[in-house]
């Protein structure tokens, strides 16, 4: 299975690209940046939230009900005539929904990196996170996802498959200092306390995530 950053760099992805770099007037640069951060973060978080049965049901019910992978089909439509509110409403609510109160501290470290205000960075996830709902939808019919146990596969393929994508990219070295820094399992606390300044950045607890993620 593919992964989530090699997904970034297919056709689709360059295409997703564009397109939210057009819909939020950001340089196309910047907002690859932003998503090869976020994505992998966002997709973290999902699957901690769908380790429990409650989280895997409602993220299962999402996917098999307005977020079954349709948005892909016409991503021409959806970028050509200016993605409209009701997309990035149900976006901001998806980013709501996986980072809860961490979402504003994810979005400042995020934008630290890639050098845009947090503003600007929490409006390319508000469009790009229904995409991405897409992406797990279409690829959940694909596998025939039934159960939280499928779903877990799922979303740990998707983070494992992004280990032989290329060249390592600064983006993905800031990865390494955000996911799981204090080796606690909780990567959103992480982001969160880098900005507060509390991250530890140990490195103890990186080995095994970050193994499945980059390859090492």
């Amino acid at each position: 299975m593919s992964g989530i950053l090699d997904l970034l760099n297919s056709d689709l992805g360059k295409t997703i690209i564009s397109g939210v770099s057009g819909s939020t007037n950001t340089d196309q640069g910047k907002t690859s940046s932003v998503l090869t951060m976020a994505l992998p973060v966002l997709m973290k978080a999902m699957e901690r939230n769908a380790s429990t049965p409650e989280g895997a049901q409602g993220l299962m019910g999402a996917l098999n009900g307005k977020h079954d992978g349709s948005i892909l089909d016409n991503l021409s439509g959806l970028f050509g005539g200016g993605v409209n509110e009701e997309v990035k409403t149900d976006g901001s609510k998806i980013l709501g929904h996986i980072l809860g109160q961490k979402q504003e501290g994810v979005q400042q470290v995020i934008g630290q990196k890639a050098g845009l205000d947090a503003g600007s960075v929490g409006n390319i996830l508000k469009v790009a996170a229904p995409i991405l709902m897409g992406v797990l939808g279409k690829q959940s019919r694909q596998n025939n996802v039934s159960s939280q146990s499928d779903l877990g596969s799922l979303l740990g393929g998707l983070l494992g498959g992004a280990s032989n994508s290329g060249p390592r990219t600064k983006e993905q070295g800031f990865l390494e200092q955000v996911l799981d820094a204090d080796g606690d399992g909780s990567i959103v606390d992480d982001v969160a306390g880098m900005v507060l300044g509390g991250g530890s950045k140990k490195k103890g607890g990186l080995g095994g995530l970050l193994g499945g993620l980059f390859g090492r």
